[in-house]
């Protein structure tokens, strides 16, 4: 690819740090990365069933074959991304996942929609999350929880965004104006900011991470320095691994399911509704405040608040019966969600370095898409057998507490410098 906008003399004579130009671009690439997110696919599900005639269940899958292609993919992209940087990742994924939102706009048959849509589903759960927190990782080490934190409520941004695009695209004419609404949207936002002005890392021009020049050394942080063969060799490795694949079963297995559920529990649709708006504007608001206690001591406590948030939220909902108990039960379990997509991308920098962050992040990322597609499927077998949602539950409830203990013993390796 070409080279940034700014030639690299330039970049460390400029006022101000210019990781923070990365910041930005890592943002808009966040919100448009939203495109093929379960929450825009909500959207097409009842226009597109009822033109088409398929089940819910057949569009639904799409989502967890996208995610067993990501799981495939990413342990490759992690060590390109290390070699070339998050500039091509990320200028790609949003090339690609705009240009297959638009093109869903065209499909005629179920199995095309399998194609495009299982393909741009790879590129959310796999490029997409390796891209952006390789490219705020190279850029920061005492400001990364902050600028983490950061970029995850404009992940939320785009989550709330982009659907109300896709519905008004949608009303003003059908259900294929939506997908080129969101697609066009994706492109607009993310392409030319990643294309034009990342840089691979601030030693590449002359900085360092988090400040402006490379004098006064002595204030850069020590970091570790592990490659994926030594990182995979530590206790602290399979303890994360743990830990994500404990928690983002109940992560995507209640997300998916709580309106189904708050109805059951005899909740007016528009209350339950509602009540996922609590639950993103508390995970909005918990990305800060994680991000904050991450830096005031070891950020495996953080990660066990987090565990027992979604825990206590999952246990909760058991026992709504009104707006206040769903209100409550959705803001706690909203805050356990933010918390654990602002801590993790933290914990595996911090605990491994930059140096092959990629490589060790995409043997973790199989993982965790992996259990995400756990979730959701073992919510609907718990549910279709017992009549209700109260066993998948207590299950999402269980793994919580197991994730708190997995985090609370997940202490940071001794480094390798």
């Amino acid at each position: 690819m070409s080279p940034p906008l700014l030639p690299s003399l330039l970049i460390p004579r400029l006022p101000f740090f210019y990781g923070w130009v990365v910041l930005g671009c890592v943002c808009l690439a966040c919100f448009a990365r939203q495109g093929p997110s379960v929450a825009v696919l909500s959207i097409f599900v009842t226009p597109m069933t009822e033109y088409f005639g398929w089940s819910r269940t057949a569009i639904a899958g799409a989502v967890s074959v996208g995610g067993v292609l990501a799981a495939v993919i990413s342990p490759i992209i992690g060590p390109m991304l290390d070699r070339q940087g998050a500039r091509l990742v990320l200028t790609l994924a949003v090339l690609l996942s705009g240009v297959a939102c638009m093109g869903l706009s065209l499909v005629q048959s179920l199995p095309v929609f399998y194609l495009v849509f299982c393909f741009a589903r790879m590129i959310w759960a796999g490029p997409f999350d390796l891209g952006l927190y390789g490219a705020l990782n190279a850029w920061f080490v005492t400001h990364r929880a902050f600028v983490t934190s950061i970029a995850t409520v404009a992940q939320i941004g785009g989550l709330i965004a982009l659907p109300l695009i896709a519905q008004f695209a949608i009303g003003a004419g059908d259900w294929r104006d939506g997908w080129i609404a969101v697609g066009a949207t994706v492109l607009i936002v993310g392409f030319l900011p990643s294309w034009l002005l990342l840089v691979r890392r601030p030693e590449d021009v002359g900085l360092v991470p988090d400040r402006l020049a490379s004098a006064n050394a002595a204030a850069t942080p020590v970091e570790p320095r592990f490659s994926r063969a030594q990182a995979m060799r530590t206790p602290a490795f399979w303890l994360l691994s743990l830990f994500t694949v404990l928690v983002y079963p109940v992560q995507a297995g209640v997300s998916l399911h709580q309106v189904p559920h708050l109805i059951e529990r005899g909740i007016s649709p528009m209350i339950a509704a509602s009540a996922v708006g609590v639950f993103s504007s508390m995970s909005a608001v918990a990305t800060i405040g994680f991000g904050y206690l991450a830096r005031r001591g070891p950020i495996r406590y953080s990660m066990a608040l987090a565990a027992l948030l979604l825990g206590s939220g999952s246990f909760g909902l058991i026992w709504v019966h009104g707006a206040s108990g769903a209100y409550l039960a959705a803001g706690v379990f909203g805050m356990g969600i933010g918390g654990i997509l602002t801590l993790l991308p933290i914990a595996w920098a911090d605990y491994f370095g930059r140096e092959s962050y990629g490589a060790i992040r995409g043997v973790a990322l199989s993982l965790q898409v992996l259990a995400q597609a756990v979730g959701p499927v073992l919510s609907g077998v718990l549910r279709d057998s017992g009549g209700d949602y109260v066993r998948s539950l207590m299950v999402f409830g269980t793994l919580s507490a197991l994730a708190v203990a997995a985090a609370l013993v997940a202490q940071k390796p001794r480094g390798v410098a």
